[in-house]
């Protein structure tokens, strides 16, 4: 959301933590799947449902800013890193040390190979996909929520 705010001049910046946490970013329809299939499963049992990929919080930064039309550039190192828009020099991502988890987990991956194999079940959407369709629906909650005539 913050990137289609930035994007239509309703915020200045997006403020987060450790960019190089690394994620398994799934999409809830195909995770809402999975969990339909364990379901129709004549015996109960434990399964992960993830993508098996992973991608850092940078990364899904760049290609949120990169949808609204943007192109990110980082400067610095650590908690002085800053992210640019390549266009206009105007700093739009700083880290804040507040979002930094006390307890962080520097990679989450999970491995799906049971629900494929005993469910017939994989991810559809991949990480480019899923920002996409996060984009397209904050922008229309941004039009929705104010008028651009």
């Amino acid at each position: 959301m913050a990137a289609t705010k930035i994007k239509h001049g309703l915020q200045e910046r997006l403020y987060l933590g450790n960019l190089d946490a690394k994620r398994d970013w799934g999409f809830a329809k195909d995770y809402v799947e999975a969990m339909w299939l364990i379901l129709q499963q004549e015996s109960p049992e434990d399964y992960v449902i993830a993508t098996g990929e992973t991608h850092s919080v940078r990364e899904f930064t760049e290609l949120a800013f990169k949808e609204v039309g943007i192109e990110i550039l980082w400067k610095g190192r650590d908690s002085e890193e800053i992210g640019i828009d390549s266009g206009t020099g105007k700093i739009l991502v700083e880290i804040d040390p507040r979002y930094y988890r006390p307890t962080e987990v520097d990679l989450l991956i999970g491995d799906p190979s049971k629900a494929k194999e005993k469910l017939g079940w994989e991810p559809k959407v991949k990480l480019e996909e899923l920002v996409k369709i996060m984009i397209k629906a904050d922008e229309k909650a941004v039009e929705r929520n104010h008028s651009f005539e």
